[in-house]
């Protein structure tokens, strides 16, 4: 097997998760034209990606530690055919109860499938560079935006709601059914000529999941991620309801997150080179400080050029981070477990994930703005860099349980 090969694993799982996660993200293209069409309230029909993120969350879990124990590949099969049953069931659903339960949980069991078990898997294939590949398979999601959901968009307003639906769900299926079954392990250390693990690397071997996810490691792991998607999921959610409140109109505020998305690939790549530089835990505080900056800075703009200066910021930011917390896990846990401690800490960041968009229509629902959501996200992210601090030093020997 050509050495090479670790680089096609990494670009599956980026047209994995963008996929997956582009598909998931779409509904607020097809929210409008739903309620336009069934009757259905708003409140309803986005309670479903609330429940996408709850299911995704805790799926990760589950995918996770099914990876660990028989391999990423019978994994994300099951989730690519999960995917697209998912949105061409929701695509004919007739009532909002039936579209809930295949678009919310469907749809959040299969993204939940891809993110945990090929980070897992690509972490597995590098020694070196794996700040940079994990970044680049991260990257799918900042990619998402601006593929998936245009092409959303194109097939909502020239066809409608349940034709783009449908063809989303077929094309998850042409594009990651082949790919899932190129996904492979990484070749045994004697195979691929790298001999015996670093000396002092005991972290690869004796530490069960169970130990794992109780070691105060994790915890701080765990409420960091936590912390940091509860912080930026809101502002992101909200991002083109409060520019247009602010006077710029709605095609170009939609323009707003395609510029967040492309910031966050850049930033995802940025800040993995970073890592493998300087260290995940430096970048991971770093990346932290400017996200919880960029929020509050928010309330101090208004116009265009203003939101697409602090737009490449803010995405920067938050895209760069996410995959620090896999080269976290990585350094802290080894590859044994891996699967089970990444997808343990998504489920954690998918809570916090949930919590943005409905905390952030209450705020706007009491207020009747939305500076207290920028407020509270910003006090929130300065709790994640907190957090991050306190990072333990990476350890030399088996982990203890708190």
């Amino acid at each position: 097997m050509k050495f090479s090969y670790r680089w096609l694993i990494v670009g599956i799982g980026a047209l994995m998760t963008g996929v997956g996660i582009g598909a998931m993200f779409s509904l607020a293209i097809y929210l409008t034209p739903m309620a336009a069409d069934t009757g259905w309230s708003r409140t309803g029909i986005s309670s479903a990606m609330t429940l996408d993120f709850l299911v995704m969350g805790i799926a990760s879990f589950a995918w996770g530690t099914a990876s660990d124990r028989f391999g990423a590949r019978p994994v994300v099969l099951a989730g690519a055919v999960l995917l697209g049953t998912g949105l061409v069931l929701a695509s004919r659903a007739t009532s909002l109860l039936q579209f809930q339960l295949t678009y919310g949980v469907l749809v959040g069991a299969a993204a939940g499938s891809f993110f945990a078990p090929m980070i897992a898997t690509t972490t597995a294939w590098f020694e070196d560079h794996r700040g940079l590949a994990v970044s680049l398979v991260s990257a799918g999601m900042g990619v998402a935006p601006m593929t998936i959901s245009p092409f959303a968009s194109w097939l909502t307003v020239n066809y409608n709601w349940h034709v783009a639906m449908a063809v989303i769900g077929m094309t998850a299926w042409i594009l990651l059914i082949p790919a899932a079954l190129l996904v492979r392990p990484p070749p045994r250390p004697a195979e691929a000529g790298l001999g015996e693990a670093p000396a002092g690397d005991t972290r690869k071997v004796g530490v069960s999941a169970a130990q794992a996810i109780r070691s105060p490691s994790f915890i701080i792991l765990a409420l960091t991620f936590f912390l940091c998607c509860a912080a930026h999921s809101g502002p992101i959610f909200h991002m083109v309801s409060y520019a247009t409140l602010c006077g710029i109109p709605p095609l170009a505020a939609v323009s707003i997150y395609s510029v967040e998305g492309l910031a966050g690939l850049g930033g995802r790549l940025l800040l993995g080179l970073s890592a493998d530089r300087f260290g995940a835990k430096p970048v991971l505080v770093i990346g932290l400080l400017v996200q919880a900056t960029a929020i509050a800075t928010y309330l101090a703009v208004g116009s265009l050029d203003q939101f697409y200066i602090l737009a490449a910021v803010f995405g920067t930011a938050y895209g760069g981070v996410m995959p620090l917390y896999a080269v976290l896990a990585r350094e802290y846990f080894g590859q044994q477990v891996m699967g089970t401690v990444f997808g343990a800490a998504t489920m954690t960041s998918s809570v916090g994930m949930a919590l943005g968009p409905v905390v952030g229509g209450l705020v706007f629902d009491t207020f009747g703005a939305y500076s207290w959501l920028y407020i509270a996200s910003s006090a929130v992210a300065l709790a994640a860099a907190a957090m991050a601090l306190a990072f333990p030093p990476l350890p030399q020997s088996k982990l203890q349980p708190a």
